[in-house]
């Protein structure tokens, strides 16, 4: 007898909707792609391709790194240092956003801080949001889980920016319209899940607006150019804003509505791929066109990941990735204090979460409003028992005789409070304030005295990038905390 709250998914309703997400994600980016990086606006009728030629795409490559991580990490501990390393070993593509934030992990810097440093321009473009489908499909009708995957998996290469904030958005989209038909409903809540005053927010405003008073889509898309023409070309808000744009003018419709999108023109590529995923995941099978699922069939064409990886290299159609993307949503639910199993029957969710969460993404309110975080944070170390956080107050590069404050934040996932003895080992010419300290962790994610200071000082002449590691003794515990704080030479 399945107990009362636990998930129940049909597993044939899921599978459609997730088949059909990479199936519309493969056609909006095969229709897109010949015309990426165009400015004006454009009258694309099409596919202008081979029929069974499916265009490689990076929005969809990176996602297939994502499962493999999630299988191999497992839910429990998968985080922003985690997919890092899969950045880092499986991800050639160096481009933008992407070069920026492995440059910066291979200097030492982890996330979320290795997209914010050397990263003001590109840290609001689009490599995020166009990635966001596979925490969606792990965690139907679950946008608060698919959101903090897919916070940790945005921030990596675009830090606190509007390029995280849009990862946020479509991730909450796509999520809910697994069990939600009213597109304008599903907009109304993503929009509530990120920061009102953010570009993004504005820019799905617009596009909301604009439809509602009757304007062309033309003349709304124009006025989407206008307001980000301060933070330049191929950025996250105007381009999230022609996919609203595309599914409100769509009304419905499959190819009206990512044709509309396409042909704002701009990164059409990633705009045509998000609203064929959103749009299977809403309509499942039944509402792709079948003219143009047959154009594109079920290969899968890579560009931009290493397919010398094991894991990786036999996955080679929509199908394969659909059924191992199903093999992963129980274990993923269950993770974030969601029980879920299959059933043949009538889905049902449930609406609350348990008040003590074990998940590693789930611990405390410090992480169900991710965007509320201080700009320069680093995620420090993270196991069973302890998790560390470290907050910049400002960017942690430091010429001689400049300081930056720290906060080292300790969350307890242990149902008994510890005292957390720590100790730092510094680099030469970095000074601290004090290099001891004793830091009480009240039980189990409580936000009670976690929390110790320190302010470092450049005091003479650095190395280029400097480690202070940091050791922490859990009382009662045999084995130490170590994790590193990055400190930049000017």
């Amino acid at each position: 007898m399945i107990p009362k709250d636990v998930v129940k998914l049909n597993y044939d309703y899921i599978r459609d909707k997730v088949y059909a997400c990479w199936i519309g994600k493969n056609i909006g980016g095969t229709i897109g792609g010949p015309f990426e990086g165009r400015r004006e606006i454009l009258d694309v009728p099409g596919f202008t391709t081979q029929k069974g030629d499916p265009l490689p795409n990076d929005d969809l490559d990176l996602q297939l790194i994502w499962l493999c991580a999630m299988e191999e990490v497992g839910p429990y501990q998968l985080g922003s240092n985690e997919i890092g390393d899969y950045w880092l070993s499986y991800l050639p593509a160096p481009w933008n956003e992407y070069g920026i934030g492995k440059a910066n992990m291979r200097a030492g810097i982890p996330a979320p801080l290795c997209g914010e440093m050397n990263n003001g321009y590109w840290r609001h473009s689009n490599g995020a949001w166009i990635r966001s489908e596979i925490w969606a499909c792990f965690a139907p009708g679950y946008p608060e889980v698919a959101r903090r995957y897919a916070f940790a998996d945005a921030c990596i290469d675009h830090g606190m920016g509007e390029g995280t904030v849009a990862e946020q958005f479509t991730a909450t989209m796509e999520s809910l319209a697994f069990f939600n038909n009213d597109i304008r409903d599903i907009l109304n809540k993503s929009l509530e899940a990120i920061p009102a005053n953010s570009r993004v927010a504005r820019a799905v405003k617009t596009a909301m607006d604009g439809y509602d008073s009757g304007k062309p889509w033309q003349d709304v898309r124009n006025e989407l150019v206008r307001n980000s023409e301060d933070i330049g070309w191929f950025m996250a808000p105007a381009n999230v804003g022609y996919v609203v744009l595309g599914l409100l003018y769509g009304e419905g419709d499959f190819k009206k509505s990512m044709l509309t999108a396409v042909n704002c023109g701009d990164d059409t590529d990633c705009t045509g791929a998000t609203v064929g995923a959103f749009l299977g995941i809403l309509g499942g099978t039944k509402g792709i066109p079948e003219d143009w699922a047959d154009f594109i069939g079920d290969e899968i064409v890579t560009v931009s990941i290493d397919r010398t990886f094991n894991n990786i290299r036999y996955l080679r159609t929509v199908d394969e990735l659909t059924q191992r993307v199903m093999n992963m949503i129980p274990s993923v639910l269950t993770a974030n204090n969601l029980p879920c199993v299959w059933t043949s029957g009538e889905s049902v969710l449930i609406d609350h979460f348990p008040p003590c969460p074990s998940g590693v993404l789930h611990d405390s309110a410090y992480d169900r409003d991710p965007m509320n975080r201080p700009q320069y944070i680093i995620e420090a170390y993270n196991n069973h028992i302890m998790r560390a956080v470290v907050e910049f107050d400002k960017e942690p590069a430091l010429a001689v005789g400049e300081s930056v404050n720290v906060t080292v934040r300790f969350v307890n996932k242990l149902y008994i409070p510890v005292n957390v003895d720590v100790r730092l080992i510094l680099p030469e010419g970095i000074s601290a304030d004090k290099k001891t300290t004793r830091v009480y962790c009240d039980h189990c994610f409580r936000d009670k005295g976690d929390k110790a200071h320190f302010t470092f000082t450049a005091a003479e002449e650095m190395a280029p990038i400097n480690r202070i590691i940091v050791e922490g003794i859990v009382t009662g515990r045999h084995t130490p905390i170590l994790f590193e704080i990055p400190i930049i030479a000017k």
